[in-house]
């Protein structure tokens, strides 16, 4: 679990850095830090499935609450959230 905490943050950091919130911007921020995510996930050579899902919103003092559903096999299968945020952006 630390080790996809610390990869999924070092691709955000990567993608959006210091950069200030720019809407236009989200549609690409989005894009490759699911792509840069997945690659580097997938280089673990673990014998798992990931699904990586990125939301990005603009700090501008209202939280931001997100909810999902899956279907799978508790025995097997999990989930694991991570957080980010700079001075104006969380993810």
């Amino acid at each position: 679990v630390d080790e996809i905490d610390a990869l999924a943050k070092e691709e955000i950091k990567k993608v959006v850095g210091e950069s200030a919130f720019m809407h236009t911007k989200v549609n690409q921020w989005t894009s490759n830090v699911v792509e840069g995510c997945l690659k580097r996930l997938a280089a673990l050579n673990k014998p798992f499935k990931f699904v990586c899902t990125v939301n990005f919103v603009q700090k501008a003092g209202a939280g931001m609450h997100t909810a999902s559903t899956a279907l799978w096999d508790s025995k097997v299968d999990g989930k694991h959230t991570v957080q980010w945020e700079n001075n104006t952006t969380q993810c």
